[in-house]
C-alpha cells in the first residue's frame, strides 16, 4: 500500500467465470463481498477473447512455472504420475484448458475497493480447488468440482471465480480489463462506520 493511500483505497479484481454466470450465482457473489463492507466500483459483462485470457493468466511471469510445479506436486501427493515432469509443459495444457473454459460464455468482471480488499476477497472466495475449500466460502458452499475430476475429464477446474492474489497483481489485472473511466469513485454511507476514526458522525 503506497504511503499516501489509506487502506480503504485498496482495490482487487474478480471474475465470475462462465459456470458462475450460468448457475445464477452473480447476485450471491456480490452479496458476499458487499456484506463484509467492500465497495463495488467497476462492473461489466463480456465474452472474453482467448488472447486476453492468456495475457490475464501470464501477467505474473512466474505463473507458468509455479502452476506447473503445483500441479506436479498435487499429482504426486495423490500417488499419481504427472503427465510430465516439466512444469512449463504441464502449464501449457492448463492454459489451453483455461482458454476453452473462460471463453465458453459470458463472464462478469468486477473491481472491489476497501480495506484489505485482496485478502478479504480471497478469504471469502475460498481456495482454488472447490473440494478442499472451507464451508462458508463461496467455492466451499456452491461448488463440488475437484482437481481429480477435472484432470480425469481433461478440462479446467470449474470454481466459479477468479480473485487477484496480491495488490500488485490486482492493479495489473484491473488495467487489462478496465479503463479508468469505467470505474466510479463514490462514497458509501457505511464507510463512515467502517473508516471514521471517532465515529463522530453518528449523532449529528
Amino acid at each position: 500500500m503506497a504511503k499516501n493511500k489509506h487502506h480503504k483505497e485498496e482495490r482487487t479484481f474478480v471474475i465470475i467465470k462462465p459456470d458462475g454466470v450460468q448457475r445464477s450465482l452473480v447476485g450471491e457473489v456480490i452479496k458476499r463481498y458487499e456484506k463484509i463492507g467492500l465497495k463495488l466500483i467497476g462492473l461489466k459483462i463480456v465474452i472474453p477473447k482467448p488472447e486476453v485470457i492468456e495475457t490475464h493468466y501470464t501477467i505474473d511471469p512466474e505463473w507458468m512455472r509455479k502452476t506447473g510445479e503445483k500441479n506436479i506436486a498435487n499429482y504426486k501427493k495423490k500417488g499419481l504420475t504427472p503427465p510430465s515432469e516439466d512444469p512449463l509443459e504441464i502449464t501449457k495444457i492448463v492454459l489451453e484448458n483455461l482458454k476453452k473454459y473462460m471463453t465458453s460464455g459470458p463472464v462478469v468482471l468486477m473491481v472491489w475497493q476497501g480495506a484489505h480488499a485482496v485478502g478479504i476477497v480471497r478469504k471469502i472466495t475460498g481456495t482454488t480447488e472447490p473440494l478442499t475449500s472451507d464451508v462458508g466460502t463461496i467455492r466451499g458452499d456452491f461448488v463440488l468440482d475437484s482437481y481429480v475430476m477435472s484432470d480425469t475429464d481433461g478440462r479446467a477446474v470449474r470454481n466459479v471465480l477468479h480473485a487477484s492474489g496480491s495488490v500488485e497483481e490486482a492493479e495489473k489485472e484491473i488495467k487489462l480489463w478496465f479503463k479508468e473511466n469505467e470505474m466510479v469513485n463514490y462514497r458509501l454511507v457505511q464507510e463512515a462506520i467502517l473508516y471514521d476514526v471517532d465515529l463522530d458522525g453518528i449523532l449529528e
